[in-house]
This record gives C-alpha cells, structure tokens and sequence, in this order.
C-alpha cells in the first residue's frame, strides 16, 4: 500500500525583529483574521489577548501587511464580546451619549476626562485591594470572617468616597463646559457679523426724508 501523505501544515511568519524582549510584544493580524503572536511564535485569540490585558502585558498589534497599528481596534472587539456575551457594563443610555460627542466640540475634552476619571477609579482599586491583603491565608483563601468585617467599615466609607468623587467631577466637568462657551462667545461678541444684535445691516442708515 502507498505510503499515506501527512497534511501539509501551513507555514508559520517569521519571527518579528520588533518583538524583542525590551520592546512591546508584537501581534500580528492577518487577512484571515488571525492574530500571530511574534514572541511565541504562534497564532492566539482574542481569549489570548484578553489575558495579556488582564495579565498587564504591554503589546501592539500591527497589520501584517501593511504595519498599520490595530490595537485599539482589537481591543474594542474584546470589549464587544465582553457586552454581548456577559454582564455588560455600558447602559444603551451611556453608549448614546458617548456616541453623540464624536464630532462634538467637546470629543477631546471628554476623552481626556474619562481616561482621568478610569485612572482615578484604579487608583481606588488599589488602594483597597493593598489594604485587603492581609485578609487571605497562605493558600491565598480569603479568610470570611476577617473579610466581613473589612468590608463592613470599608463599604460605606468607599461608597462615599466614590460619590463625592463622582459629584466633583461633574462638577468639574460643567465648569469646563461653561468656560468654554464663555471663551467661545467672548471671542466672537466683537466681529461684526451681519445681523447680529447690535449690528447694523450693513447698508447703512435709512436716508431721511
């Protein structure tokens, strides 16, 4: 009987000179939308580029082609089957308001807002996560007890904080948008626009009879 051929298995890219061990790790993302990882030399998912983000891996992902950056892309595609498939955590009413400021005046100030406002979160996080470290045993268990009462005292005064926190952002956020109308119509209240109040009609006095 003739010898059975083995499936020929499709050849894998070459390894990336930009994913070096000081650099970022380098994905690459190819027409058949599969994503190479250049440092494992290996084709991975979006389960796979999710753990890296979870994980705090510094990565960029590039078009195979062309090198065109796509990292924001494939993480907003991360953050669509996040929505989709679990509990979600944009409201429709949220994701209409977001919407409505691209192409608003005001899409750069809101994009650095809410970067500030995520980090700020973060930072909160942190904090309580430094504070809780002593509430687990050696196997890494949280203790109930212990954890509790942590939470009895840490929830109400997290809470507050988180609502002062919210309250004098927006607060912070109108004051921003007041101030930038007011620039806006103090730097227009002293050009001479045609009918505008105040200004003449820009054919002169009626003639008197």
């Amino acid at each position: 009987m003739p010898a059975q051929r083995r499936a020929a298995t499709p050849a894998k890219p070459a390894a990336d000179a930009a994913s070096a061990p000081n650099g970022p790790r380098v994905l690459k993302k190819y027409p058949n939308r599969r994503l190479y990882d250049t440092q494992a030399s290996s084709y991975i998912t979006l389960a796979d580029v999710k753990k890296m983000v979870l994980a705090g891996q510094d990565f960029v992902v590039r078009d195979a082609k062309t090198n065109e950056e796509l990292t924001r892309s494939i993480l907003l595609q991360i953050i669509l089957e996040e929505e989709s498939g679990g509990v979600p955590m944009f409201s429709s009413a949220m994701l209409a308001q977001i919407i409505r400021f691209y192409g608003h005046a005001m899409q750069g100030m809101m994009g650095a807002y809410l970067e500030k406002t995520m980090q700020a979160f973060v930072e909160i996080q942190d904090k309580m996560q430094e504070q809780s470290k002593g509430f687990y045993d050696a196997k890494g268990m949280p203790n109930p007890e212990m954890w509790a009462q942590f939470m009895s005292v840490q929830a109400p005064m997290i809470q507050t904080m988180m609502g002062n926190y919210i309250e004098q952002s927006k607060n912070l956020f109108v004051q921003m948008q007041e101030q930038m109308q007011a620039q806006t119509r103090n730097m227009f209240q002293n050009f001479p626009f045609p009918g505008a109040p105040g200004q003449g009609s820009g054919q002169g006095a009626p003639e008197k009879k």
